[in-house]
């Protein structure tokens, strides 16, 4: 992953490696190779088709019109891509923090990022934004559902309202310096708000990174900027100036591939120079087809669900509307006794059938005699696109889950009654005699013992050890039981929540940002092991 090459095969090789020397039959070294992926598989599937269905969903307004006309509202706070990228994480942190990253991700999917992306955000920018907020500062302090903090509080035999108080300042902490430095680090690529920068999203254009030659705001860390590469000689379409436009995979490396498309610039004549539009414009025109179709569909072409404007606008209006409409369900579970409490999967699961009866309706306002088609169509493009974008990360999550004592068993074909063993979690407690009593080396210890058993993809499944941890250490090293559960909880959540690591719920925001997963883990590594470093430091210092 540091070298920035795909991991797929040496998750394989391990996975086998692991069930061999464990079991001592090459037979079910072989076996675990499929055993890990279909666990995984089926682990991560929920992910899959939640991506699935609001890809499908946004396909359906797409065919309508009303995709475009649901983002203009968002233009008058989103005026540009440096306050959609606030927006973007203040609203995601807000709905997390009540119903868990995993119901809000697809509303942030299905109405603010196209919002952002049109307000010139950039698509990995704002997958940074939604993880960082979402999935780490709300589910790390998880304070107001409080699975997280009642787990390690209970292993380490104190308060919950203790672990989830200081959890809660670790947490913003942490989100403050994470969010504040992929900010910086992404601003240059921040362009102007233009309609073209949403028509290019959505039709799955992606570009290729070159060094910039500026230096980079952060020391050690190379600026990129976004190119459309040249395309070679043998691929050019209609002669000079055909560009190549790259669809990478997670993890895939530069340069193209089976999933790049060559299309041929658009000459104007001219001079050519770099306007407002990038690298390659002549005239202020496009450099490539596709953009150059999307620009004159905008000056007075026929633009999806002209033929039925009202039906566009309406839907334009009812999809925001529905969705606030759950969100309100949701908080009336939460705070009344009006009608029952929806959280985590449950809520998940009520976000999916809320997004598959618009699809249905999307699509029979379209047209209502294609509509059964047009349907199996939509879904089956979502189906494609999420696997297609996630598959690769089956595998390699297939290799960490051997390391669970849950899924281990079954991976390896140990049988009935056979206990498994937990690899991952006996191989960091046998670091816990090689932590000194020192409060600055056992804040740093139980954070990374916590960021490790994060690895698994869960970020609770860790909590019992942290918490444990963290009640065995306080006493002796004079730290408060509950500040080392709680510095413990950031590294679990941040880790295996779905920040640093690629086979977790990032693959939900990778998703439907359209981006690849392991590009985001990048992204985000450096901001969020610093701001964990500075929140331990922090909370040492305070508590």
């Amino acid at each position: 992953m540091i070298a920035r090459k795909n991991v797929v095969i040496p998750a394989i090789a391990a996975t086998f490696l692991t069930a061999w020397t464990f079991t001592g039959s090459f037979v079910k070294g072989l076996e675990s190779i499929f055993n890990a992926s279909l666990t995984s598989a089926s682990e991560l599937f929920n992910i899959f088709l939640i991506i699935a269905l609001v890809t499908a969903l946004l396909g359906a307004l797409r065919a309508l019109g009303a995709d475009r006309r649901m983002v203009e509202p968002f233009r008058l706070v989103m005026r540009s891509g440096h306050s959609a990228f606030w927006v973007l994480a203040f609203v995601t942190y807000a709905i997390s923090l009540f119903f868990w990253p995993t119901p809000a991700v697809p509303l942030m999917g299905a109405i603010l990022l196209p919002a952002a992306i049109a307000a010139g955000l950039p698509p990995i920018a704002a997958a940074l934004a939604i993880a960082v907020a979402g999935q780490g500062m709300a589910l790390s302090s998880d304070y107001v559902i409080q699975v997280a903090p009642g787990l390690s509080a209970k292993a380490a035999n104190v308060g919950t309202d203790a672990v989830a108080g200081k959890a809660m300042v670790l947490s913003l902490i942490t989100g403050g310096v994470a969010l504040f430095l992929g900010y910086l680090m992404t601003r240059s690529q921040y362009r102007k708000p233009d309609a073209l920068l949403l028509e290019r999203w959505e039709a799955g254009e992606t570009e290729a990174a070159a060094p910039a030659t500026r230096r980079s705001l952060i020391p050690g860390l190379p600026l990129r900027r976004r190119v459309l590469q040249p395309a070679p000689a043998a691929a050019t379409v209609e002669g000079d100036g055909a560009v190549t436009v790259l669809d990478h995979g997670p993890g895939a490396g530069a340069g193209a591939g089976a999933g790049s498309v060559t299309v041929p610039a658009q000459r104007t004549g001219g001079s050519s120079g770099n306007g407002a539009g990038g690298p390659g414009r002549s005239g202020g025109e496009p450099s490539d087809a596709m953009a150059a179709a999307a620009l004159r569909s905008l000056n007075g072409g026929d633009l999806p669900g002209d033929d039925c404007p009202k039906r566009s606008k309406a839907f334009a209006a009812i999809i925001p509307l529905a969705l606030v409409g759950l969100v309100g369900y949701m908080l009336l579970g939460k705070f009344t006794d009006a009608v029952p409490e929806v959280v985590g999967g449950d809520a998940a699961a009520l976000v999916g059938g809320v997004t598959v009866a618009l699809l249905l309706a999307a699509a029979v306002a379209r047209d209502a005699g294609n509509a059964l088609q047009a349907c199996a169509d939509h879904i089956v493009d979502g189906l494609v696109f999420a696997v297609r974008a996630m598959g690769v990360v089956i595998p390699i999550a297939g290799f960490f889950f051997i390391g669970n004592a849950d899924f281990a068993g079954k991976i390896m074909s140990l049988g009935d009654g056979a206990k498994a063993p937990g690899f991952l979690f006996e191989s960091v407690t046998h670091l816990e005699g090689a932590i000194p009593d020192s409060r600055y080396v056992v804040g740093f210890g139980v954070l990374i013992i916590g960021m490790i058993t994060g690895l698994d993809g869960s970020g609770f499944a860790g909590l019992p050890l942290t918490g444990s941890l963290a009640g065995t250490l306080g006493p002796t090293s004079g730290v408060d039981p509950a500040l080392l559960a709680a510095i413990g909880q950031m590294g679990c959540v941040w880790s295996g929540g779905g920040v640093l690591i690629a086979w977790s719920s990032l693959l939900a925001v990778a998703g439907f940002a359209r981006v690849p997963v392991m590009d985001l883990v990048r992204r985000s590594f450096v901001p969020v092991v610093v701001g964990l470093a500075v929140a331990t430091v922090a909370g040492l210092i305070i508590y």
